[in-house]
């Protein structure tokens, strides 16, 4: 083999190398994405004070298939079908929230917290949230004023294998209290960090 056939081979086998090595580093990434951590940007307000609208977070999508969420965990789920037209799966009673979602998903993603799990008894005074007889300590939350679904007081129990979600902006938020409480199987997985922008990375 002549030196000029030597620099060829070398040369094509380097570029293959490369093709490899980016195609690994794809499927790796889109592999992440896909099963473990995945990013996910604050389309609303709903959220606020604790997350802002353009705001990053990255999500944990494996989390809650070994565990059940629990109170106080940021969620990305798909809600209830009808969802953006607050439409409830049981028929409403005057001062209580949504008790059941309609029995299909929506194929949208929604980002709010767990304030209730399945057999927990909920009521909603003025933006708080009344859990098994106790208020939530809510310091985290924007304050609901009077606006739809500020005060709930009739009291129900959650439904087995479903969670209570609310957005921390209790005034400005479309949320369980609507469309009733979400089953494990629409959670996609829970928000553990914001990562954009700079001023804002930490922990949540």
């Amino acid at each position: 083999m002549t030196p000029a056939e030597k620099r060829e081979k070398s040369t094509l086998g380097s570029i293959v190398e490369l093709v490899i090595i980016v195609a690994v580093a794809l499927g790796l990434a889109l592999g992440i994405q896909a099963f473990l951590i995945k990013p996910y940007r604050i389309p609303s307000e709903s959220m606020v004070p604790t997350l802002q609208v353009g705001q990053r977070v990255l999500v944990n999508r494996l989390g809650t298939h070994f565990g059940d969420p629990h109170v106080g965990d940021i969620l990305v789920f798909h809600p209830p079908k009808g969802a953006e037209a607050n439409q409830c799966g049981a028929p409403l009673h005057a001062g209580q929230a949504c008790t059941l979602p309609t029995n299909q998903e929506a194929d949208v993603n929604y980002i709010k917290r767990v304030v209730g799990e399945p057999g927990d008894t909920i009521s909603i005074v003025g933006g708080h949230v009344i859990r098994n007889g106790k208020r939530e300590k809510d310091s985290y939350i924007a304050q609901c004023g009077g606006a739809p679904g500020c005060t709930l007081p009739k009291p129900f129990k959650v439904a087995a294998g479903h969670w209570f979600m609310m957005g921390d902006n209790r005034g400005a938020s479309d949320d369980s209290r609507f469309w009733g409480p979400v089953p494990k199987s629409w959670i996609i997985g829970r928000a553990f960090a914001t990562y954009w922008p700079i001023d804002r990375i930490g922990l949540l």
